[in-house]
């Protein structure tokens, strides 16, 4: 168990680094200081509505894979798991290669929401998030990892909360420290925008080719059970 929830934290950390995410709450921090509003409404209420979007997808995909596991009397073997393992792993390796190309900055309507009522942005966050949990890759392989768990904790929701407050955590620290008006918090928050928008994409890309690499190479070692 706790080598699977160490596993979902390093996936959550590759959420994390969603650069739409980051230039959505950084646009809002920009045009709230333009405009002399408080940040904090309109970021807190799109962060929000993307947790909630996300969590909720996690709670229905975990719940109904198993729900048709138990429908249809399947189970995992390890036949099914390794060779599992190993599709995933050379989708992971396929996917380091795909160029990964982001948006840095906060689309249009968002902005106009913000400047209008800054609580629409809750709505702006339920849009992005329903376009982000289903193509998050780290998302739905922790999100496999934890359906196919048996017995699954009691607690296991908690795991899906934990998991997106990770993902979330760098938006939040940029919301936070526009919060602060000195020039070591702005020195901060300009830096961590700057190397999460620089570093991010590619930084996925090499932890997805190196996930990608040990689940291979764990099903090859388990040869024998894979076919």
């Amino acid at each position: 168990m706790a080598a699977l929830v160490l596993t979902l934290a390093g996936l959550a950390m590759l959420d994390s680094a969603n650069v739409l995410n980051i230039g959505v709450v950084s646009a809002v921090v920009y045009d709230s200081r333009l405009g002399r509003r408080s940040p904090i409404p309109g970021g807190l209420s799109y962060i929000a509505g993307v947790f909630v979007v996300t969590t909720t997808f996690g709670l229905a995909v975990v719940l109904g894979l198993s729900f048709l596991t138990e429908l249809l009397d399947f189970e995992i073997t390890p036949t099914l798991r390794y060779r599992g393992e190993l599709l995933l792993g050379l989708a992971l390796i396929g996917l380091a290669y795909f160029p990964l190309t982001a948006q840095t900055s906060a689309p249009g309507f968002a902005l106009t929401a913000m400047r209008q009522r800054p609580w629409l942005l809750g709505f702006v966050g339920l849009a992005v998030g329903m376009g982000q949990a289903p193509t998050a890759v780290p998302y739905l392989t922790g999100l496999a990892m934890l359906a196919a768990l048996d017995p699954r904790p009691a607690y296991w929701p908690l795991i899906i909360y934990a998991y997106w407050t990770i993902a979330l955590l760098p938006s939040l620290v940029v919301l936070g420290l526009s919060a602060r008006r000195t020039k070591r918090a702005q020195r901060i928050q300009r830096w961590l925008v700057r190397t999460i928008t620089r570093y991010g994409p590619i930084s996925v890309r090499i932890l997805f080719l190196g996930a990608g690499v040990v689940l291979v190479i764990d099903a090859l070692i388990h040869y024998q059970a894979l076919w």
